[in-house]
């Protein structure tokens, strides 16, 4: 099953809350406030925390968009609704508890609009987030020793990828060194699910070890090893695959780097 159409609808419509959460948490210099999170139980991707304790979400299987606030969520199916009227249902449901409404702000990016239609292919990418949030918290586990500490895994916005950050330096900012690892629900280099690692910076001509089954190296405007569906699938244990390539491609990337 494709997941193209499921993953370009969920992409577009994650914007509210992208944008809700602009509009009513402080702003980080890493536009980590805009940054989504996997609620497991919730089977959603969902803001941080605002001020009073409520938070905006986006259930990915019934392409439902949620205002969650003491546990109780507000729903709106989105399903066949135009734009302006999911805007007028969202700003609504900010203002009548004394938030920002998300028009307030404007994104610094632009995601194409799509149809707000119910594809068959959406409860396949919400099972994809929730299996992929699932090996990277246990990554983020095995690195907790590290200093710094990992970042936390979070949804990136604008390229709809999930993703923790390693790094392997303090006090250095956005230069620091680090590894990033995350998956990628598809995207204009593989349109399919993948996972990657990406050391920063990346190595100028490295010798570039052989991975485990089921990973490469791509090296074509971004460098680190992925994984896609189509190379883990094949293989008998596809999680221990994607796990024994992370591990390979971590290591790889301390090597170089230093860390």
């Amino acid at each position: 099953m494709s997941l193209v159409g499921a993953r370009q609808i969920a992409h577009y419509a994650a914007q509210w809350v992208a944008q809700a959460a602009c509009a009513n948490l402080p702003a980080a210099p890493d536009d980590s406030h805009s940054a989504l999170v996997w609620d497991a139980p919730l089977r959603a991707l969902v803001s941080g925390v605002f001020p009073g304790g409520m938070t905006v979400g986006l259930q990915l299987e019934s392409l439902e968009l949620l205002v969650i606030q003491d546990a109780r969520p507000d729903r709106l199916a989105l399903q066949g609704l135009a734009s302006s009227v999911v805007d007028d249902w969202l700003a609504g449901k900010l203002t009548m508890r004394g938030y920002n409404a998300h028009s307030k702000v404007k994104l610094p990016y632009a995601v194409p609009a799509q149809p707000l239609s119910k594809d068959s292919g959406l409860a396949a990418l919400s099972r994809w987030y929730g299996a992929a949030a699932e090996v990277l918290e246990a990554v983020r586990d095995q690195c907790g020793n590290m200093k710094p500490r990992p970042g936390p895994v979070l949804c990136w916005p604008h390229h709809f990828d999930i993703a923790l950050l390693v790094q392997l330096e303090e006090g250095a900012g956005e230069t620091a060194r680090s590894i990033g690892i995350g998956f990628s629900p598809g995207d204009e280099y593989y349109q399919e699910p993948y996972f990657y690692i990406s050391p920063y910076p990346g190595p100028k001509n490295p010798t570039l070890p052989e991975l485990p089954p089921g990973g490469h190296w791509h090296t074509k405007d971004f460098f680190g090893a992925v994984a896609t569906a189509q190379e883990f699938l094949a293989l008998p244990d596809p999680r221990a695959a994607v796990v024994a390539v992370i591990d390979a491609a971590f290591r790889a990337g301390r090597r170089w780097l230093g860390g």
